[in-house]
């Protein structure tokens, strides 16, 4: 069994698509193919159920994946030890991020991880909102996510990296969009853009408890995983949307961002990892991150 055939084995666990994980790992779909049924072939088992629609893990392979990522992460740390030894970091260290919330962190932390750990690869995984991403940190599937604090879960270590006051997003044809300040009290009747219940976003928490202060419950009229995709029905008229002023300065030309009255809440950005679990690499680039942002 070889190292390269687990990480074939993740690649397709995570994307349950053949051809998005060869993409993945920068291979021909066929020999990744190939690699699969050596690896059922020495494991005497099936660890997937393939179809010309759909890719499912048996119930081998639901057992089988957590101890892949296991060896290939503790591969992964042998590495870096080896080559810290000589005084080179050198690794791939896995970012989770929520989207449209870390367009001002994460172009800033790439760059300079990308000056002053030349030989560490980032590997950026995109749309990860709060509750899939810890679960993620769990299973070895992340190294790192960028994500809103707080996170209830003592295996998880976090830090502040900055905070930032809400604003809400309005179509430019609002009755409000004028105005210098929304109270949110007068968007009461008005239905409001989210992020899903069951992810545990941040964004969706911090919209109960802004329109609470403001003495009501938002109607949700939409709810979308992307939180710029929510800005784009903003545009288009099907709601209103609570987000960071930052966000608001990136919302759709048909769109306005407005401050609010309502303060009680910040959000509070933050980096997160898992305790217990030092990689080199991993290590060198949560320094990094905690260096160059000053909350």
């Amino acid at each position: 069994m070889e190292i390269r055939w687990l990480e074939g084995f993740i690649a397709v666990a995570e994307e349950l698509h053949f051809s998005n994980a060869a993409i993945r790992l920068g291979m021909p779909q066929s020999p990744l193919s190939q690699l699969i049924r050596r690896l059922e072939s020495e494991l005497g088992q099936k660890l997937f159920d393939r179809s010309t629609r759909s890719v499912e893990l048996t119930a081998a392979g639901r057992a089988f994946l957590p101890h892949a990522r296991g060896i290939v992460a503790s591969a992964a740390v042998a590495r870096e030890a080896v080559n810290a030894a000589e005084g080179e970091i050198v690794g791939v260290v896995r970012i989770g991020f929520s989207g449209v919330l870390n367009y001002s962190t994460l172009p800033l932390l790439t760059s300079e991880v990308h000056k002053r750990l030349p030989n560490v690869e980032l590997e950026l995984v995109g749309q990860k909102l709060t509750r899939e991403a810890v679960s993620l940190l769990r299973l070895g599937a992340l190294d790192i996510t960028l994500m809103g604090l707080p996170i209830e879960d003592p295996e998880i270590e976090t830090r502040l990296i900055s905070l930032e006051e809400f604003c809400v997003v309005l179509p430019k044809d609002h009755r409000l969009a004028e105005e210098d300040v929304v109270d949110l009290v007068d968007l009461a009747e008005d239905g409001f853009v989210t992020t899903p219940e069951f992810a545990g976003s941040v964004f969706r928490n911090s919209t109960f408890q802004l329109c609470a202060e403001a003495g009501f419950v938002p109607r949700i009229s939409q709810q979308v995983n992307d939180p710029y995709m929510a800005l784009l029905l903003v545009g288009a008229g099907v709601g209103v949307a609570i987000t960071t002023h930052g966000t608001g300065l990136l919302a759709p030309p048909n769109t306005v961002h407005l401050p609010i009255k309502q303060h009680s809440v910040e959000l509070r950005h933050g980096i997160a990892w898992m305790k217990g679990s030092g990689r080199v690499a991993r290590d060198a680039v949560i320094d990094i991150a905690l260096d160059i942002f000053k909350p």
